[in-house]
């Protein structure tokens, strides 16, 4: 017996990180297509305010990191609404990345405990997981593929209280990261979480060899264990 394991949990944990980062925000701005600031933004602008933001969010530091940025002009670069959404933002990324590593410590002791008590059990659960992990993929890609605009409302209506993640479309966090970032970043984490749940797969799949391997040690596993009770 065994329990199907999530696909690692680290593959999502580490997507999330790579949007998150300076160097995605570079690849976003630079991407043809990408809208660009209709308000006066520059394009070192946005990277050095982007960056700003994005390190906020992973960071320990206190809303005061954002709150304190001032414009050339001297005025406030974020809006005390702004501020206070990213650091709602940081707080539940900070949560799933706790929540991510709890899975991961249990997916390593769910792993040990297979490997002393059920031959390709580690092999079988990552699999089931796999598939599982796959299932849900595909739920989320239909959803938002479907109707994006609901799919955001929702996602966010989850995480975050009414009002406080809604802004006009000359504030700077709209300005920093317009719809199309968060197209972009949704479809980045789908990717990387999506490759390695195939991977998973491929490495995991019961083919008749694999099964085959699996039934034997179970036996000889047995049979050693038989044979120490004999002994005994």
């Amino acid at each position: 017996m065994w329990l199907p394991l999530p696909d690692d949990p680290a593959p999502g944990d580490a997507a999330i990180r790579a949007v998150a980062t300076s160097s995605f925000l570079w690849l976003e701005y630079h991407r043809p297509g990408f809208p660009a600031d209709r308000f006066g933004f520059s394009l070192d602008d946005r990277m050095t305010y982007g960056s700003y933001a994005l390190d906020y969010v992973l960071n320990f530091a206190p809303p005061r990191y954002l709150g304190g940025l001032v414009t050339p002009e001297g005025e406030p670069l974020f809006l005390a609404s702004e501020v206070g959404h990213m650091a709602d933002v940081k707080g539940v990324l900070g949560l799933s990345f706790f929540i991510a590593l709890v899975l991961l410590v249990l997916a390593v002791l769910a792993c040990v405990y297979l490997a002393r008590h059920y031959r390709g059990g580690i092999r079988r659960a990552l699999f089931s997981g796999a598939v599982l992990t796959l299932v849900g993929i595909a739920v989320l890609t239909v959803l938002a593929v479907l109707a994006w605009e609901t799919f955001f409302t929702q996602v966010h209506a989850l995480f975050f209280a009414d009002g406080t993640w809604t802004f006009r479309v000359d504030d700077t966090l709209i300005r920093l990261f317009p719809e199309q970032f968060w197209t972009d970043s949704a479809v980045t984490v789908a990717v990387v979480v999506l490759a390695a749940t195939l991977l998973t797969l491929v490495l995991t799949w019961p083919t008749k060899a694999r099964r085959d391997r699996s039934m034997m040690a179970q036996d000889a596993a047995q049979a050693r264990r038989r044979e120490a009770l004999d002994a005994s």
